[in-house]
């Protein structure tokens, strides 16, 4: 399994920015599938943004042209660059990852959909005041 360790989150004044950072572990070469969701207190999971392992990377709706998902250089490490924040953006985020046994890539066919992803970190808080 892969290890995912989510940071970043805080509170913050709508209209502000945010970057929150998932670093996995251990390394793994290979490119796999990894996403952000984010869950508010008696909600489902949301999709919010997610990569595959080809780089293509796919935005809920809601976040289109406010948030920004990226690779690091040191390639076990995902960011979420989340600018012009909302408070309807506030929740407890979460950093997915989509790995077979022995670091396989496993196909992402959804890639905003909980159940494409078997490996969650713990979460980092957003809080966004108006």
């Amino acid at each position: 399994r892969v290890h995912l360790v989510e940071s970043g989150g805080g509170s913050v004044q709508a209209g502000t920015s945010l970057r929150l950072s998932c670093t996995h572990s251990p390394y793994i070469r290979t490119s796999f599938a990894m996403a952000w969701f984010r869950q508010i207190a008696g909600k489902e999971r949301e999709g919010v943004a997610a990569i595959s392992a080809d780089g293509d990377v796919t935005y809920a709706d809601s976040v289109k042209g406010r948030f920004t998902l990226s690779k690091g250089d040191a390639k076990n490490i995902v960011f979420l660059q989340m600018d012009s924040l909302k408070p309807d953006d506030a929740g407890m985020y979460y950093c997915a990852a989509a790995v077979g046994p022995g670091g396989d890539i496993l196909v992402v066919r959804k890639p905003t959909e909980e159940l494409e992803y078997n490996n969650w970190g713990q979460g980092t808080q957003v809080t966004v005041s108006s």
